[in-house]
This record gives C-alpha cells, structure tokens and sequence, in this order.
C-alpha cells in the first residue's frame, strides 16, 4: 500500500530538482576546490619554510673549520635569527664529524633516514614531543695536515609553516564561498529564465476561452518544440473532434426533428380517429416511422462509435477472413427466408493492421445495402490478397449506382437518386470513415450485368 502511495505521488519540482543537482555539483566542486587549495598551501609553506631551513644549514656548514686537525664552528647565529622570525617555532641544531662525534649542538637529535649526500636531505621526525622539520647537510674539508666531513643537521617546528597555510586555506575558503554563493546564485537566476517560456505558454493557456484551440504561436526554445508541437498536434486533434461531434449533433437533432414530428402527428390522428380502419392505418404509420427512428438512431450511434474508435487509433493484427463470417453473422436475417450468398475466400492468411470491430461494422453496412437494394440474385463476396493489399468486393445484382452518385453516397446523410426511402443515408459514410482511418480505399462500379460492386483495398499487414 505504501508503494503504491508513493507510485501515485504528485512528482516533485522540476525547478527544485535542477537547483538540488546543479548546487550538489557546485558543492563538490568547491569541495575538490578546497582540497587542492589546502595541497597547495601546504605544499606554497613547506617550500618557503625549507627554504629558510635549507639556507641556514649551509651558512653553519659554511661556518665549520679544520683546523689543526680539531673541528672550529663559529656559529652565525644570523642563520638561525632566520629561522627565529617565527616567534612560535623553536630551532635545533646539530654538527658533527662523518663518525657522528658531536661537535656542537643537540646531540639527541633523530638521524637522517637516507645516508647523507651531497644534496640537502630534508625529513620529518617527532622530537621534543612535536612534529619537526630537519634538514641535513654535509661539507668535506681537505687541509695539509688532515682532512674530514662534517654533517649540519638543522631543525624547526613546524607550528609556523602550518599557520600560514592554515591561512592559506582559509583565504581560498573565503574565496570559495563567495565564488560558490554568485555560482548558486547565477544558476538560480539560469533556471528561472529557461522557465520563462513554459510560464508563458501556462499563462497563455490559462486565459483562453475552452473553445479556443488555435495553435500556440508563444517562442519557445528549441528544446521545447517537441512539446509545444505535440500539443498544437493534440489541440488540432481535439478541434476536430470537437467539430465533428457538433456538426454530428446538428445533423442528428435535423434528422431526428422529421420522423419524431411525424411520429406525433400520426399519434393525434389516432386519437382522433374513431374509425378502427383509420385508426389502425394511422398506427401502421406509427410503427413504420418508429421503425424508421429506430433504424436511423442505431446508424447514428453506430457512426458516433466509429468516429470514437477512428481517433483512438488503438489497432492490431485482425484477420480479416474472420472478421466477413462475422460480420455475415451478424448482417444475415435470423428470420425469414436466408438471403442466397456466394463467399469466395484466397486460401493464404490474409491479415490486416486495424481495429477489428471497425472493419466488422464497415462489413455489415455493405452486406446491409447489398441486401436491401441489391434486387433477388446471389449477394457474391470475395477476399484476395494482391501484393501488399487486401481486397474485398461484395457485389449484388440491384440496379447499380449512377455515376454522379458515385462519390456523394458516402457523405453523410446523402442517398443515391432513385433510392428507395427507409435509408438513413449514413451506411456509406459508415464505411468511408472506417477505410479511410485503415488507410485503405473503397471503390463503387457497376457491373455490365447489372448490380454494384463495392470494392475494398486495405493494405496487409506484415506480420
């Protein structure tokens, strides 16, 4: 139940959503930002500091004596004033002979943990209970009567290096935040212009009146043409829904105002009548128009069910061999004398793409005509399969159609000349809607020996 409370939940906020994805992004950033400023703190402080520590060795070094075989060190204590600019740090050193004898110094000062070099080896060690930072530096003496090595070893906490690139970082942060803040800022603003277009397109729609379904003419960006093109594609869909279904309700009530009238005015003529002869022809009126009524009510809610199915459009693979004995079935009186029919059917499955219920109705309208102005011969069908299409013809043996009707008859309302009355005109129009939705075609021609073929081509489907 909770799932399905949460599956049915109204989505979230478009704008929220974008603003929570692009300000994450903007948050790693300044994350990754802030790291690489604290590396470089860090990395700006120990190249500065090492510097210091560097050069005040080699001016110890630089110091150290031979002489007469004993090791003199005048101590430049402006070396070490270098260091002491730090109030906070505290400074050791250390010199020594290549066998590690102190000459002067701390002597319990942690060894280097490379063999010493040529080079400046710079290390760090715990020592005095903090982190320090050393660097050891050795010298080679050549006198006339000895020589030796001495190795200057130098060391500072690291409580000022670690200062400046905390303020380092705390600079880059401050700018971080700032630049993060105008980002968040400008993407805030960003995304309240790329809704604009959809808040003039709302508020287009919001003040039209519901008959109006002209498309919408609002500038949009590219990436809305998509959707503001489905929509003007569904409100002209609708518009001509709508004005089908207005123009069907005009034409029923016209077509229903006749018979009801005539209805009426029969029924009063019954009454009045006191003649059992008059007043039994006067319901035999009644009854044909009823009959009439009802024969044209069925046809108009037949045609309202196609134009229904015609615009959902929801087809599939309908055989349609199986859809003419259905339609047959249900065309065929199941009183009175069984009309004479000659059902001609190709062997191979012959399938179509189309609504199955549709193409039955078509059927049964044809085979209806057929049968009621198609004189006493054989009703004749047939259903071939020619290339890519499906062709159905059903022919009678009535008196054809003339050649002026030939294109009128599928309007709605609109009979032959000539036609015998009963009809409600709207069979045709039947038919023509549902071929024409099926994108297919359908063809009246009379025969040489008389009667009307009304032909049917339907493309097959491919499956």
């Amino acid at each position: 139940m909770a799932d399905a409370r949460a599956a049915n939940a109204a989505p979230g906020s478009l704008r929220r959503t974008l603003l929570l994805y692009l300000g994450a992004l903007l948050a790693v950033f300044a994350v990754a930002l802030l790291f690489a400023a604290r590396d470089y703190g860090q990395r700006a402080a120990n190249r500065s500091y090492d510097h210091l520590l560097v050069s005040s060795a080699l001016s110890i070094a630089d110091s150290v004596a031979l002489v007469d075989g004993q090791w003199q060190v005048d101590l430049p204590y402006a070396a070490l004033d270098l260091l002491a600019m730090a109030p906070e740090d505290r400074v050791f050193y250390r010199v020594a002979d290549s066998r590690g004898t102190l000459i002067t110094g701390y002597g319990d000062l942690p060894a280097s943990p490379r063999r010493p070099g040529t080079q400046p080896q710079l290390f760090d060690a715990a020592y005095s209970g903090e982190t320090v930072r050393f660097v050891v530096v050795g010298r080679s003496f050549a006198a006339a009567s000895a020589q030796g090595e001495v190795q200057v070893q130098v060391g500072q906490t690291r409580r000022a290096r670690e200062a400046v690139a905390q303020e380092l970082v705390n600079r880059a942060l401050l700018a971080i935040g700032v630049l993060s803040g105008l980002l968040l800022a400008l993407v805030a603003f960003g995304v309240h212009r790329a809704f604009r277009p959809l808040v003039r397109v709302e508020r287009e729609l919001s003040r039209r009146e519901p008959s109006d379904l002209k498309p919408l003419d609002a500038r949009v960006p590219r990436e809305m043409d998509q959707m503001v093109a489905a929509l003007n594609r569904f409100m002209e869909r609708l518009s001509s829904s709508n004005e089908t279904l207005r123009a069907f309700m005009a034409e029923a009530a016209h077509q229903m105002r006749t018979p009801l009238a005539a209805l009426r005015a029969q029924a009063q003529l019954a009454l009045d009548d006191d003649d059992p002869q008059d007043m039994r022809r006067s319901l035999l009126a009644i009854e044909r128009n009823a009959t009439h009524m009802s024969r044209l009510l069925n046809q108009l809610l037949s045609d309202a069910s196609v134009i229904h199915r015609s615009h959902l459009q929801r087809f599939a693979t309908v055989d349609l061999a199986e859809t003419v004995h259905q339609a047959l079935h249900e065309a065929l009186p199941q009183a009175g004398p069984t009309p004479r029919v000659q059902l001609a059917m190709t062997a191979e499955p012959v399938q179509v793409h189309g609504d199955a219920l549709l193409l039955r109705e078509a059927i049964k309208n044809l085979v209806d005509n057929a049968l009621k102005y198609g004189g006493d011969g054989p009703l004749q069908i047939a259903l071939t399969a020619e290339g890519g299409q499906a062709v159905l013809t059903i022919a009678d043996h009535g008196t054809g159609i003339a050649a002026v009707d030939a294109e009128r008859v599928f309007e709605r309302f609109a009979r032959g000349e000539g036609a015998p009355s009963g009809g409600a005109g709207l069979g045709l129009a039947i038919v023509k809607r549902v071929v024409d939705s099926h994108g297919g075609q359908i063809d009246l021609s009379n025969r040489p020996q008389g009667g009307l073929v009304a032909t049917i081509r339907l493309p097959r489907s491919s499956t």
